[in-house]
């Protein structure tokens, strides 16, 4: 028996009810859940009791008394997935990826040395999200009762674990549990329960609708499928930056990849923070700074955001008249003349940017650091932001 017919005999065991689909291993892609019979728009696909999940409640009395009251759910799922020989989960253990598949996606196990390619969204979002880990290490490593608990677990045994519930729980409202929080809100980053079978469905940046009540959750098909067919989720309206850092993989660009295909994300965006700020002086990034219109600048597939047409207006316009568009007053708004000189000015930025990015491009070719597909992934991610900028040169230019 492989370790995912065993999976759905334990599934089943546990009143899990798995209509029309199957986890299966897909080339090249690792694992995903396909389609096993011709499904209808809205078919029940997936229903799960609460009983099933691992949340606060389900871990061990030793962990919650290592760490304090407070401590973030995440780490304490982590510490217990860690921690975890009993034959209770044994079979939905067994399915997780690998530490090595882990280590090698994942950029916060990446050499430092590489984390200086990534776009600044996704360093800031590993900066936040290694902060977040030595957090959580640090409340159980330090705890009296850590050696009772176990002496031999490592730093690096406890990031794999502690990466395996960041990229596979699934929001979850507490007030739902059967001891629901009385005294105060639960942070969102702790409204989180990990699920069986559930955490084998891949991403799609649209896919099928994910939902709970106090009784279970729910995964119902948004369209059909043919048998064969993988089935996906959507995690969110995420940016491949994101998809990149907190899961370790990204999806395709709209650039380069035909609209119907499910590989493309629609929700990813470039920042133009690297190209935009050079170019103002400090008495102009003061003034964008007072009415919080400083950075945050970026453009998508068809647009470039209102941030960045304020700062580039400061560029090409009077201070009275930038003041005007800021304050919504319709004729700066409407100022055709205003809005070629800005869109003529971004033509020239973006070109200049086109540039940086070729040598950034140069630089990841030239590094020998870490394994040979995490610089591809890159390589990738980089060649996905210049579509995307010189798709918008073209726009302007036309």
């Amino acid at each position: 028996m492989d370790v995912y017919t065993e999976l759905l005999r334990w599934a089943t065991d546990q009143g899990i009810q798995i209509h029309g689909i199957e986890p299966r291993r897909l080339p090249g892609r690792g694992i995903g859940i396909v389609a096993t019979q011709q499904i209808e728009p809205d078919t029940l696909l997936l229903q799960i009791p609460i009983t099933a999940l691992r949340t606060h409640d389900t871990i061990p009395s030793p962990i919650l008394q290592a760490h304090p009251k407070d401590a973030p759910v995440h780490g304490l799922l982590a510490t217990t997935l860690a921690l975890d020989t009993t034959p209770t989960y044994a079979a939905w253990n067994a399915v997780v990826p690998s530490r090595a598949e882990v280590e090698s996606t994942l950029p916060l196990c990446w050499p430092k040395s590489l984390h200086r390619f990534l776009p600044k969204p996704a360093q800031d979002l590993l900066t936040k999200q290694a902060a977040k880990f030595e957090r959580d290490w640090s409340l159980f490593s330090t705890s009296p009762l850590f050696p009772s608990l176990s002496s031999s677990l490592s730093k690096e045994t406890y990031k794999y674990n502690w990466l395996l519930v960041n990229t596979r729980t699934f929001y979850h409202d507490p007030t739902f549990s059967s001891s629901p929080p009385k005294k105060k809100k639960v942070p969102r980053d702790d409204r989180m329960v990990l699920q069986p079978v559930a955490d084998l469905f891949n991403h799609a940046d649209a896919g099928c609708a994910v939902s709970f009540d106090e009784d279970s959750f729910t995964i119902t098909a948004d369209r059909r499928y043919t048998p064969g067919e993988e089935v996906r989720i959507c995690y969110g309206r995420h940016t491949n930056d994101f998809l990149l850092v907190e899961y370790g993989f990204i999806l395709a660009s709209n650039t380069v990849s035909d609209k119907n295909d499910t590989e493309v994300n629609k929700w990813d965006e470039v920042s133009l923070d690297e190209a935009l700020l050079p170019e103002l002086s400090t008495a102009q990034k003061e003034r964008l700074a007072e009415t919080n219109f400083l950075g945050g600048y970026v453009l998508d597939a068809e647009t470039v955001c209102y941030r960045s047409q304020v700062a580039l207006r400061m560029l090409v316009v009077s201070l009275a008249r930038w003041r005007a568009f800021v304050d919504g007053e319709d004729e700066a708004v409407d100022d055709e003349e205003a809005q070629e000189k800005a869109d003529r000015l971004l033509v020239r930025i973006l070109k200049k940017y086109v540039v940086r990015i070729e040598g950034r491009l140069d630089e990841i070719d030239e590094c020998e650091d870490g394994e040979p597909s995490q610089r591809q992934m890159l390589a990738q991610r980089w060649r996905q932001i210049q579509g995307l900028v010189e798709k918008t040169i073209a726009r302007l230019e036309a």
